[in-house]
């Protein structure tokens, strides 16, 4: 692994000079926040020495560096999901280029179902917490110490300054914004009625299906992390509908402005 994460960052620093300071991994329609970006390269996961590629629509594939809230960043529009056929190495790998192209924190975004009766379709949820119900662990198989320890802590994955930070941002524009617990679950298909009824039992306020690998191997790795989901959909029984991407696209689409705001806010901040 570690021959493979120089080779990549290799790649990476001949052709974009600036280095990084703050890492961002857009999910399901939620790429739009690169309009937003001052950028100065751009590029393509496919011509990326051992890259994985997006196969998910509205995820574009795009390694994107440049400037947000004045701080250089590098952002990936576009994550890689379990469901794609992709294990757990693969998916996680952009996260330990990134950190060594430089980046000290990193900020997540994903769409998710609500499960938590307070919450509604478009509200947004800062994760203080989450539930691992995926079927692999990125850590599994043998430690490479030079990234990290073998028995990572995971007490604490989200940093509580940047959740205190962010939810004043939230207040301060009349954005409506919960904290609470993420589950990730293998997808790709939505849960049946039960499965919903199950994990709010066990402790989730909203479910999906991505991002807490990421912040496990960036944890592994010591980088402090942030997370903001969208609610796009609500896994309540009761209130269980049909729901196709094009209503999870349009759902993340119209809050996208929201949670933009928060993410280049908190990064302004800091």
């Amino acid at each position: 692994m570690l021959d493979q994460i120089k080779e990549t960052t290799d790649f990476i620093n001949a052709r974009v000079t600036e280095k990084p300071q703050f890492g961002i991994i857009l999910g399901t329609g939620l790429g739009g926040l690169v309009d937003e970006i001052e950028i100065t390269h751009t590029l393509n996961y496919r011509g990326i020495p051992n890259f994985p590629v997006s196969t998910v629509e509205s995820h574009a594939g795009k390694l994107i560096f440049g400037k947000l809230g004045g701080k250089n960043i590098v952002a990936m529009q576009g994550r890689f999901h379990y469901y794609e056929g992709y294990n757990m190495k693969e998916i996680t790998f952009p996260v330990r280029v990134i950190k060594s192209l430089g980046v000290e924190k990193l900020f997540v975004s994903n769409a998710c179902g609500g499960l938590n009766p307070d919450y509604k379709v478009t509200d947004l949820m800062v994760l203080n917490d989450h539930i691992n119900l995926l079927p692999e662990h990125p850590l599994r198989g043998r430690n490479v110490e030079e990234l990290g320890p073998r028995f990572p802590d995971m007490s604490a994955p989200y940093d509580a300054k940047l959740i205190d930070k962010a939810l004043a941002i939230a207040k301060a524009n009349n954005i409506s914004c919960h904290e609470g617990v993420y589950a990730a679950v293998q997808g790709p298909t939505l849960e049946t009625k039960a499965e919903y009824r199950y994990i709010r039992t066990i402790g989730a306020d909203v479910v999906g299906m991505s991002t807490v690998p990421e912040i496990i191997v960036a944890r592994h790795m010591g980088i402090p992390c942030f997370a903001i989901s969208v609610i796009t959909d609500m896994g309540i029984p009761e209130l269980v509908k049909v729901v196709s991407l094009e209503d999870v696209i349009n759902a993340a689409k119209k809050a996208e402005p929201n949670m933009t705001l928060i993410i280049k806010e908190l990064i302004r901040s800091l």
